[in-house]
């Protein structure tokens, strides 16, 4: 079955889905799993129960923050929700299982954030920054692209980082 994105699923209830991506965050409660995955495009509920498949939810239980997943399942409207669907899941396939992830839910200090950068950018708030910086880097190309400019890339000179003389 061919990868669906989070962005699409809102076209797609009723219909048998397949995604991948990231374990944003999970909860339980008693027969339920909810599995937020995300896939750049976006983060969904995916909800796993006990009755239909116990082996499929003794895995989601298992799962750490930020694990690698193929998540097969069928979309079912959900107006609580923010996309106004949710992934009623079937199977899940663990690509990694992440434990010990170091970036978790709860809040940081700057410069913990700092020193693990590559990770912080997979936030809410960071990848929200991220899309505003592309949204105006792109109108500024496209501006400039429509009124007939051309890029052009010069050598980039870097200065050696010296240490001061005494």
């Amino acid at each position: 079955m061919l990868q669906t994105y989070i962005r699409d699923l809102s076209n797609k209830v009723g219909e048998a889905v397949t995604l991948k991506g990231w374990l944003y965050n999970t909860r339980s409660s008693g027969k339920l799993v909810f599995l937020q995955l995300r896939d750049g495009t976006g983060i969904v509920q995916c909800v796993v129960f006990k009755g239909n498949d116990e082996a499929v939810f003794e895995k989601a239980k298992a799962l750490g923050q930020e694990s690698s997943l193929i998540v097969h399942g069928t979309v079912k409207a959900d107006d609580r929700s923010a996309l106004g669907v949710e992934v009623d899941v079937k199977d899940i396939q663990v690509l990694q299982n992440v434990h010990d992830y170091p970036i978790t839910p709860k809040e940081h200090g700057t410069e913990f954030l700092m020193d693990h950068r590559h990770l912080w950018i997979r936030s809410k708030k960071q990848n929200a920054i991220l899309k505003v910086r592309h949204t105006i880097i792109k109108a500024v190309r496209d501006y400039f692209d429509s009124n007939g400019f051309i890029l052009a890339d010069t050598p980039i000179f870097t200065p050696a980082a010296c240490r001061p003389t005494l």
